[in-house]
């Protein structure tokens, strides 16, 4: 299950997808519950209708799996539902963690606090999109499928209010630096303020796509993992760093077999 549409219905990816037609039925579990095979969304993904006869997030905790990184050769376990969480995670929506937030724990973050640094947290629901193989040689015809992003709004002014101030923005993550460019670029769709529990927050969608000769307007300094070739997630730290430079450090990395993936090493780049 990728992303909610309404209730009951998501867009989501499944295989063998040349195997599926609209109008299909999936029966899952051993009572058989129905799940609706609707329009086709391209790159393997369907729109489909989860069953009425039992309550949405009961079915998804029942018959759903944490999806793990597809190069970890095993079943997700119970477990997998803590540790492939940032401590950060607070709404249901992202297909992934945003793996540089794994590094920290809550000691980690109460001895940034110690040091002085405010820390505030933003959303964005990584989607399948990020992860895909960068199509297109030439760069700037590649194309990233939206993500949604929220901020609390008091947060947005503050952040910009240090960053005129002169105090340094760290992104933890491609995952932060995008989103805060977004907003401060104002690249979102669907743009709207909503009251959440009381505080005001700005949403929308953005397919913000950063590589090298993009401006920042916000970030100073970015932790982030190590990331695969043709992906926009280097890109987007070969435009932060610069490309010679990240790809000097890669090579550094590589013949100390540092790890890459989610749930590898992490560089801070300033």
């Amino acid at each position: 299950l990728v992303r909610a549409l309404g209730r009951r219905v998501w867009i989501a990816m499944l295989r063998p997808s040349r195997r599926i037609r609209a109008g299909e039925i999936i029966f899952v579990g051993k009572e058989k519950h129905p799940l609706r095979i609707g329009e086709r969304k391209g790159k393997g993904e369907w729109v489909v209708t989860l069953p009425a006869s039992v309550e949405e997030d009961a079915f998804i905790e029942r018959y759903g799996n944490m999806p793990l990184p597809p190069y970890i050769k095993r079943s997700a376990a119970p477990e997998d539902s803590e540790r492939y969480q940032t401590i950060f995670a607070r709404r249901k929506g992202s297909v992934a963690a945003p793996t540089a937030g794994l590094h920290f724990t809550d000691d980690v973050l109460r001895n940034i606090r110690r040091h002085g640094v405010t820390v505030m947290p933003l959303t964005l629901h990584v989607g399948p999109g990020t992860f895909r193989p960068l199509e297109e040689e030439t760069v700037e015809k590649n194309r990233l499928s939206p993500e949604y992003v929220m901020i609390r709004s008091s947060y947005l002014d503050e952040i910009l209010d240090a960053k005129g101030r002169g105090r340094r923005i760290a992104a933890v993550g491609t995952t932060t630096t995008r989103a805060l460019e977004a907003f401060a670029a104002g690249h979102l769709e669907q743009r709207r303020e909503r009251t959440i529990e009381g505080e005001l927050y700005i949403t929308g969608w953005t397919d913000l796509f950063i590589h090298p000769g993009f401006e920042f307007r916000v970030v100073d300094a970015l932790l982030t993992n190590m990331h695969l070739p043709r992906s926009s997630l280097l890109l987007l730290t070969a435009a932060f760093a610069g490309r010679e430079r990240i790809i000097k450090a890669y090579r550094w990395a590589v013949q100390r077999r540092f790890r890459f993936y989610s749930y590898g090493d992490v560089m801070f780049i300033r």
